[in-house]
This record gives C-alpha cells, structure tokens and sequence, in this order.
C-alpha cells in the first residue's frame, strides 16, 4: 500500500497517514503565510491611524508597496522552483544536493538587489505615468523607496524559506517568520507615532519596520542554514562559491514562474492603482460631479480596493501555505517515481485549501461592509467614510464570488510546480490576466462607466475563475506524471561529472556517510 512505502535515506514520513503528513508540513506553513497577513493587516492598520485622519495614507502604502513588489516577484517567482529541486532530491535519496540551491538564491538575491537601485530613482515618473500627484505622490514614492533598501533581504530570506520548506522542514521558517512580524509590528509602533523618543515618521516609519522584519526573517534560517548540524548533515557550508549549475536549474524550471508572478503583478499593479480608480472617476463623470469630486472619487476606489485586498490576503494566503506543502510533498513523490502517491497528496490539499476558502467567502459576503468600516476610522469625515465602506462593500462581493477558484488555481499550480511542469502554467496565467483584467477592465469602463469600480473588479473576477478552470484541466491531463527532472539536474550532471575524477568515489562515500540514513 501506498501509505507504508518508506521512501530511501530520509525520503519523509511515508509510514503516516496522508492528513497527518500533509499537516506536518502544511500546518506551519499556513501559520506562516497567517503571519505574514496579520503582520501585514497591522501594518496597514496602523497606517491608517496616521493623524489627520485621511484615506491617502492607506493608498500610499499600497501603491508603494505593489510598486516595490512588482519587480521582487520576479526574483521570487522563479525562486519558488528551489522547493520543488530540494524535494525532489530529497525523494530520491540525495537531500545534500539542495544546499547548492540554496546557495545559488542568495547570489541571485546579492545581484538583484544592485539592479532595483536604477528602478527606486525613476518611482516618481512611474506614478506620475498612472495620474498620480500630489500627497498621494509624495508619501508613495518615500515609502517604496525605503522598502527597496531590504530588497536583498526579502528575495534571499524567501530562497532560504523554499530550501527548508523542500526539505520538509516548514517549523524553521514559521519560527523567523513570526519573530519577523513582532519586529515589524514593534518598529512601527515606534516610528510612525513616534513613541519611545522616536520620531514621528508616518508612513515612512511603516516602512522601515517592514525592512527590520525581513531582515530579522533573514537572520534566522541562515544561522540554522550554516550550523554545525545542517552542514553535517546536508554539507550547507560546500556549495558557497557561486556556481552556474544551480542557477542554470533554477533559470530552467524557474522563468515561467518569475513570468507568472510578474505578469500576475503588473496587472494587479494596474488594476490596484489605475483601473479601480479609473472606474471610479468613470462613475463620477457619469454622474455630471465636478473635477474635484471626480478626483475624490478615483482616491476612495484605490483606498477601497486596497481594504478589501487585505482580507482577500486573509484568505489566500493561508491557500498559498497549503500549495507550499503541495509543492513539497508532490516533488518528493517524484522523486521516489510515485506519480500515484503525488496525486493522492494534490487531491487532499486541494480538498482543505477549498474548505478554507469557501468559509471565507461566506464571510466576505455576510460582514462586507463591518469588514471594510475597520479601515474607516470614526473621525473621518461622514460622507468619505460613507463613501469608502459602500465602494468597499461591493467589492468584497467580487471577492467572495472567486474564492473557491482562487483556491483551485493556488493549490493545483503548487502541483505541477512540484512535479516540474511549469511553463504551461505560465502562459496560461500570462495570456488570461492581459486579456481578462487589462483588457476586461478597460471594456468595462468603457462600456459599462455607471459600474465605477466594480466593472474592473468584474473582469479581474473572471480572470480567477478562468484561470481555476485552465490549471485544473491542465493537470487533470496528467502530462506532469512522466517529467524526471532530478535526471537532468544540472547539479546532479555535475557531480556525476566529479565523480569521473581521481578519488571521486572515495569523496562521495565520505560526504554520503554524513547524511542521516546513509
């Protein structure tokens, strides 16, 4: 039976039933990605009690924040594929060859960090090109440009995390990821209001408390990365040299997944800080209001879009915890040429990320408007803080309609990313979101400008469901079953490549006895 197979040298927990081996790994991964939206609902909390009370801070942030984002999910995207080469050599009896990867995601992480400089300096004309102006202008370009002082932080602390999370190892990561957000939380508290003799920074003060909180999460898995233990065991310590093998791996499996993130980012970025607002100027127009109305209008829909995506953060994220564990449990299947085991594992993260999801659109629907009055603080003035809850109110309705699709596209692509099948996913991904959510939402405004801002929530709806359709078909296929892709690893290429040198199997049979189950 499949669930007493006993994979070779350290291959995991085959021995135990499929829900506890699932929430092994699942379960501190979820709490992370929790964490991370806590930390970040907090974070966005905090801001908006920045005095006088006034929606642009909570927009700022989030326009700062997506515009930073937008070119770090391309370096993460593709580091997402280390969890899926870690456990897979870890299935198939060769976990020391992982350390290479992740060696390999913090000089990628050293290299990117030089080239976002370029980017910081030209934020204002990026802005600006979206009809931004003014405070709005200001408070975001500040804010985006302190958060790209931790962008080597952030990417390497995120390849470090998929190392762990590969070899099924997730309580590592959980533990820097919640002493990361208490860091976070901490700094804010004393640099946006200026407590502890600190000064009073504002929204520039949630910035830099979001760069001591990676750096902190950075801190953590490496101390355990380079430790005595890890290195024995692993040899964490002999791949440090830059090395093209890895990278090469990672590049090969990786770009349609730094594709995929970056093109899903750009489009959000769009829909987020031009669309939502277009929609609502759209609506204001139509209504014959004034010129400054109008401008209101596009700032309440960005504020509004910005709330209502912290709680879709509160339900996707836990989702992405769940594909985490996908990704890890189906690429040591494959590793171990179990296709049947790998499927069985996808199915049952499938079923939980579905349960999770569905529940949150049950609530999104019921407490919109009590959801969204949260990020309305009670002195603002009555009819902005009307305004803000009713736009906000209607989008969580779109919300709540994509959530069980959301939950198929979450955990099915962590399965084909797991098994090594990513480029179909990519294109699909790129092709639905350009036509869906740029295309769609400019439709919709143009036809449709009496919907304001729900015309481009509309499509960017449609965009999800499609894309949970196209992913479950694309895996129901199965053309995933038959990719070997620790055969044609470049690290493993390598060393069999070493091996052919004088005293290789000698050096081999020494750094083999190191590792448990050798």
């Amino acid at each position: 039976m499949a669930t007493m197979e006993r994979p070779p040298r350290d291959g995991g927990d085959f021995g135990t039933s499929p829900v506890r081996e699932m929430l092994k790994i699942a379960l501190p991964s979820v709490l992370t990605m929790t964490s991370y939206t806590v930390m970040q609902f907090i974070d966005a909390l905090m801001v908006s009690r920045i005095q006088p009370a006034d929606p642009v801070y909570v927009a700022a942030q989030g326009n700062g924040g997506i515009a930073i984002w937008l070119v770090v999910a391309t370096v993460m995207g593709m580091l997402t594929v280390i969890n899926t080469y870690v456990a897979q050599h870890l299935g198939a009896g060769r976990p020391e060859r992982g350390s290479a990867y992740a060696w390999a995601a913090i000089w990628m992480s050293l290299v990117f960090a030089l080239l976002i400089i370029p980017y910081a300096g030209v934020l204002p004309a990026v802005f600006r090109a979206q009809d931004h102006a003014g405070a709005l202008l200001e408070l975001e370009t500040e804010y985006a440009r302190i958060m790209a002082l931790g962008a080597f932080m952030l990417t390497a602390s995120r390849g470090l995390q998929h190392y762990f999370y590969g070899m099924h190892r997730p309580q590592i990561v959980m533990v820097a990821a919640f002493a990361g957000n208490v860091c976070n939380v901490f700094v804010n508290w004393v640099l946006i209001f200026g407590n502890l003799g600190a000064p009073e920074l504002g929204l520039a003060g949630a910035a830099w408390g979001t760069v001591a909180g990676v750096t902190v999460e950075l801190l953590i898995p490496m101390v355990m990365f380079l430790g005595p233990g890890m290195h024995r065991a692993y040899q964490t310590r002999h791949f440090w040299r830059p090395s093209w093998r890895p990278v090469k791996d990672i590049v090969r499996l990786g770009w349609p997944g730094a594709a995929m993130f970056a093109n899903e980012m750009i489009c959000w970025t769009y829909l987020m800080t031009f669309l939502g607002p277009a929609g609502g100027r759209a609506a204001a127009a139509a209504r014959g209001l004034g010129p400054e109305d109008i401008a209101r209008a596009g700032e309440i829909a960005n504020s509004a879009g910005w709330a209502a995506l912290r709680y879709m953060h509160m339900s996707f994220m836990p989702a992405v915890g769940v594909s985490i564990a996908v990704t890890a449990l189906v690429g040591r299947s494959m590793g171990m040429k179990r296709p049947d085991l790998a499927a069985a594992r996808a199915r049952l993260g499938l079923k939980i990320a579905m349960w999770y999801m569905g529940l949150c659109a049950v609530i999104f629907l019921v407490f919109r408007a009590e959801l969204i009055a949260v990020f309305a603080p009670g002195n603002m003035d009555e009819p902005t803080r009307n305004q803000l809850i009713a736009v906000g109110a209607k989008i969580m309705i779109a919300a709540a309609v994509f959530q069980l699709f959301d939950a198929i596209a979450i955990t099915i692509s962590g399965a084909l990313r797991g098994a090594g099948d990513t480029i179909w996913p990519g294109v699909a991904t790129v092709v639905l979101s350009w036509v869906c959510i740029v295309g769609g939402g400019h439709l919709m405004i143009a036809l449709f400008p009496g919907l304001g801002e729900m015309g481009p929530w509309i499509a960017a709806s449609a965009y999800i469901m499609l894309l949970g359709v196209a992913l479950l078909w694309r895996y129901a296929r199965g053309p995933w079953r038959g990719i070997d892709l620790v055969g044609r690893s470049e690290v493993a290429a390598g060393e069999a490549a070493d091996a052919e040198g004088p005293g290789a199997e000698t050096r081999t049979s020494a750094a083999l006895s190191e590792v448990p189950g050798g």
